[in-house]
């Protein structure tokens, strides 16, 4: 995979934006689900059903595939996963292929897994073993022995408490890197191009027929897997956090306090956009539940391979059950699928820039809202427009993100450039991304994992790496929890000192202008904006 180039910190331009779109090749556009295998979590995809699918060699086409799909998931339980990623250290596995899908077919085979380093094939049958190979080597059809000391076959299953772990025989190759379907001599996967494998113990491995496969030799599904290491953790911090409840206080008084620097704007407006399950509805009720000091569920969420928001919604959020209301709005949207007929439509998009789409409007993914549309609003404000977007990227699905979406994603951000809008990126889920973070989340600064993956939404997306901030929403929690809340509030407070980078850009066109700063300007820190403070018409 070939990364884009790096982008300097500091405000992104158009130019920045033609040069960063992902030159990664399609052989992971389509799937949806890197994550933890087999982990069903909040706003993560359901099961799609392919009824069309009559028999395992059915093999569909990309664009087909694209129509009747918005995920893949893995069909690991979570029990099974769990062994099979027992058989590594600090690990975590991304779904490249599933032959039911993608074909039972050695072409299909190598059109995704090619180049890919480090996999695990995961292979499943009627007797109810999983089984497979695990080579560290690229599979890159040279028709070569390869020779791979880290190389093992496994079965997980029957009536063995711990998977069957067997390393290959002295002197012997792992596999032969041809054309063919996976072939480990012992243990040859896609048998002329059918589910089914072919089974030679004693060839680079040994074993028995019976504990490897059950002597079940016709495949049900076959999967695999990219097996990515999670690396240690950072001997410091890349950014250093006070975790600690006075600096929890600290983040919570600033952001109650926070002023507009433009005298006629009451709240700063920060709009959310990102991929459907990427966990926006779950951000805003995150940041609803630790100012208000229990769990809330204002904003609707779900699992579902469609957007579970179909409504634009601007949220304000109160400090306290009867606590006065925060000086910001969180605008909530659809969710942004790869089809362009589908999900969140980008001309609304700059509509909600511009103010012009009113709180509870209908989004329709085959029409943008017009002039005389019910919810348009003509006449807008300062108030209305929106002073700072916040990407929301599934963390456990970074390296998944296909092109089409990384389209839909710098088309978005053109337009806030030009509009001069200060852009920030939030990711999300780090604890299902990494389970050092999962066990502490004092580690999501010191993970190798986590720093890696901000680094790649950096080059992908060409927005600086000081613009992105690792989050964890509440999702399975009946209690809040102190450090949650302070990553919460901290990014909360970053994306209010970017909305006063757009406060003190229309400062300076007014000054360019007749209008004085004094008309605009929060001089009184402890000012209550009055009704003599009119907003100014854009």
């Amino acid at each position: 995979m070939q990364n884009t180039k790096r982008l300097m910190d500091g405000y992104f331009n158009d130019e920045d934006l033609d040069g960063v779109k992902s030159q990664r090749e399609e052989e992971e556009v389509e799937l949806d689900c890197d994550r933890g295998v087999g982990k069903q979590t909040e706003e993560e995809t359901e099961k799609c059903q392919f009824p069309s699918v009559q028999h395992p060699q059915f093999m569909v086409t990309l664009s087909s595939l694209s129509s009747i799909m918005s995920a893949v998931t893995s069909s690991l339980s979570k029990h099974q996963e769990n062994h099979l990623l027992s058989l590594f250290s600090h690990a975590r596995l991304h779904l490249l292929y599933k032959a039911s899908i993608h074909g039972f077919t050695a072409a299909a085979f190598h059109g995704r897994c090619d180049q890919q380093g480090p996999t695990v094939i995961v292979a499943y049958n009627a007797a109810g073993l999983v089984f497979g190979a695990y080579t560290s080597k690229d599979y890159v059809q040279s028709g070569a022995a390869v020779s791979d000391g880290e190389a093992f076959l496994y079965s997980i299953g029957g009536e063995r408490d711990k998977p069957l772990r067997v390393g290959c025989i002295s002197g012997k190759h792992a596999f032969t890197d041809g054309g063919s379907g996976p072939n480990f001599g012992a243990l040859v996967f896609l048998h002329e191009d059918k589910p089914a494998v072919q089974s030679n113990p004693g060839d680079c491995f040994n074993f028995q027929d019976a504990e490897m496969h059950g002597n079940d030799l016709a495949l049900t599904e076959f999967e695999v897997y990219r097996v990515e290491g999670l690396g240690d953790l950072l001997e410091k911090p890349w950014r250093n956090i006070q975790w600690t409840s006075e600096r929890k206080q600290q983040l919570m008084t600033s952001i109650q306090n926070y002023l507009p620097e433009i005298k006629a704007v009451n709240q700063a407006r920060v709009l959310l956009v990102g991929p459907v399950g990427a966990g926006k509805s779950s951000f805003f009720n995150s940041i609803n539940s630790a100012f208000r000091g229990n769990m809330t569920c204002q904003a609707i969420t779900g699992t579902s391979g469609t957007s579970v928001t179909t409504q634009y919604r601007a949220y304000s959020i109160k400090a306290g059950r009867r606590g006065g209301t925060l000086p910001l709005i969180l605008c909530d949207t659809m969710g942004l699928e790869e089809n362009a007929d589908s999900g969140l439509n980008i001309d609304d998009v700059v509509s909600i820039f511009k103010g012009h789409m009113k709180d509870r409007y209908q989004f329709s993914s085959c029409s943008s809202i017009l002039e005389d549309s019910p919810g348009y609003q003509k006449h807008v404000t300062l108030n209305d427009t929106i002073h700072c977007v916040a990407y929301v990227i599934d963390t456990c699905k970074v390296s998944l993100l296909s092109q089409k979406m990384l389209d839909k994603l710098t088309a978005i951000r053109k337009k806030a450039n030009q509009l001069g809008i200060p852009q920030i990126l939030l990711m999300t889920k780090v604890d299902e991304a990494c389970p050092l973070v999962a066990k502490d989340l004092k580690n999501v600064y010191r993970s190798v994992y986590i720093q890696k993956k901000a680094r790649q939404l950096s080059d992908f997306l060409g927005i600086p790496l000081s613009y992105v901030l690792p989050v964890k929403n509440y999702s399975e929690e009946l209690e809040l929890d102190q450090n949650t809340d302070i990553l919460l509030f901290m990014v909360l407070d970053q994306i209010l000192n970017y909305a006063d980078s757009y406060f003190e850009n229309q400062i300076r066109e007014d000054q360019d202008g007749s209008n004085g700063p004094e008309l605009y300007r929060s001089i009184d820190p402890r000012r209550v904006v009055s009704q003599h403070d009119e907003p100014k018409i854009v």
